[in-house]
């Protein structure tokens, strides 16, 4: 009876360790699950932070844009004041000129009639004077006749002769006079005539003078609306550049404490994503420690069978060793080359031939002891993946996305999961991860690995990933 107690007891103890463990897995999907999502927000809390960096650059920018216009608005704005001053003290200089011109201008117009008066006066004297010769050339004829009349009159005629002869002289110098005074009017005529010409092509140029200055002063009130609509302008973009910098000054230190706020957001999800990765952990060794307790899940047969695999494969490595086909330093080569233009990044090893000829038996094998099995591979402590499952070891094409999915040989693979598979050196190792599926999509995966030890010395792991 005490041995069925005990009996029972110990069953019990299996079952509960069995419910632990099965809590253990859920708790490590769901973890997992959380950790993805906070993975995602972290990933989107730094592209905001490289979005506001780029948005804090940008608001810097247009405050110092924005300074730069005001101290080249000011500076035109003072430009502008003072060629409007020297505009309208210009205008004011061409319009005075203008007047002065004009008084001109009617001064020689008056001159120019004053002109044509001394010459009609001239043109009088000059009749006169021919009337005044005519005058004189008869009183000289009648003198020389009266003399003529005198001398026939003998002694009684001699007095008459000599009032004859005085009148004749007087008439000779009357006619001279007037010959005289006819050249010299006809002289002052022609500098009249000169003057008059002169002063009537001065008058010309004096009324293209005024037109012009007109017109110069028109063009310097042009442009004196454009300087002083200039400078009103100046004045309003000073204006809206001063309304520009008090609201940059505003939104400015607003940013900054955005910026402020997703930087402690950002470091408040790292912190919590190392955390929850510790749960991670955590949840990992609950499992492994109730497994090895006794504790049974659905994962068991897929453990039996990877630490069974794993086992075989690192047989088969010593063996490999002993018979000469490889030596322990090629096979624990860290030295990896790069394989030229592969995308992504493949790389040879010393092992390549060896891993290729020994691990399709056991890891393809693997791909038919369930149909939740997606993959099975070996890693060593670093990642690196050497063989793969045939169906991903295609050879590499153009498409990075194709190569990505289709050719998963020759690489490696250290994210955590991948890393933590190599390197793990207790029975087995139960991890679960988010797969990505492309586009945004992702699958919760198991990923399970055992390791690799050759002549008791750890190589690395045997991965095999399957579906929930």
């Amino acid at each position: 009876m005490q041995a069925q107690r005990q009996g029972d007891s110990i069953l019990g103890q299996d079952d509960g360790l069995s419910h632990l463990a099965s809590e253990a897995s859920s708790l490590g999907y769901e973890v997992v699950d959380i950790a993805g999502f906070i993975d995602d927000v972290e990933v989107i809390a730094a592209e905001q932070l490289l979005v506001l960096e780029t948005v804090r650059q940008a608001a810097g920018r247009v405050i110092e844009g924005n300074g730069a216009v005001q101290t080249a608005v000011r500076s035109v704005s003072k430009n502008t004041s003072e060629t409007l001053g020297a505009v309208e003290h210009s205008v004011e200089y061409v319009r005075r000129a203008g007047q002065r011109s004009q008084e001109v201008a009617t001064w020689v117009a008056a001159l120019t009639e004053r002109m044509e008066a001394v010459a009609n006066t001239l043109d009088a004297i000059k009749s006169n004077n021919s009337d005044i010769a005519r005058i004189a050339s008869q009183v000289n004829i009648l003198a020389i006749n009266a003399k003529i009349e005198a001398a026939r009159a003998g002694d009684a005629g001699r007095g008459f002769a000599v009032v004859a002869d005085a009148i004749n002289e007087l008439s000779r110098q009357t006619s001279g006079a007037a010959e005289s005074t006819t050249r010299n009017v006809s002289q002052l005529a022609g500098w009249i005539g000169t003057l008059h010409d002169e002063s009537a092509k001065i008058s010309d140029e004096a009324r293209s003078v005024i037109e012009e200055s007109h017109e110069t002063d028109t063009a310097l009130v042009r442009i004196a609306d454009s300087v002083r609509g200039t400078h009103d302008e100046a004045r309003h973009i000073t204006e809206e550049a001063e309304k520009v910098n008090d609201a940059t000054n505003i939104f400015a230190p607003a940013f900054e404490q955005i910026g402020d706020g997703i930087e402690r957001t950002a470091t408040g999800i790292g912190e919590a994503r190392g955390r929850v990765h510790g749960l991670i952990d955590a949840s990992e060794r609950i499992l492994q420690g109730t497994v090895a307790l006794g504790g049974s899940t659905e994962d068991a047969p897929f453990i039996d069978r990877v630490m069974e695999d794993a086992n075989r494969v690192g047989g088969m490595f010593t063996e490999a060793i002993r018979a000469g086909q490889i030596t322990a330093e090629q096979l624990f080569s860290r030295q990896l080359q790069p394989i030229p233009n592969t995308d992504p990044q493949q790389h040879t090893a010393p092992f390549n031939g060896l891993l290729d000829r020994l691990l399709p038996q056991v890891q393809e094998g693997m791909l038919e002891f369930d149909p939740k099995v997606v993959f099975c591979a070996a890693v060593n402590i670093d990642g690196y993946l050497s063989t793969h499952n045939r169906k991903f070891s295609q050879t590499p094409g153009s498409d990075p996305a194709w190569n990505a999915a289709n050719c998963r040989n020759r690489r490696i693979f250290d994210d955590r999961v991948g890393l933590k598979a190599g390197r793990n050196t207790g029975p087995f190792l139960l991890q679960v991860y988010r797969r990505d599926m492309g586009g945004g999509q992702f699958a919760m995966m198991k990923d399970l690995s055992a390791p690799i030890m050759v002549d008791r010395r750890h190589w690395g792991g045997l991965r095999v990933g399957y579906k929930f």
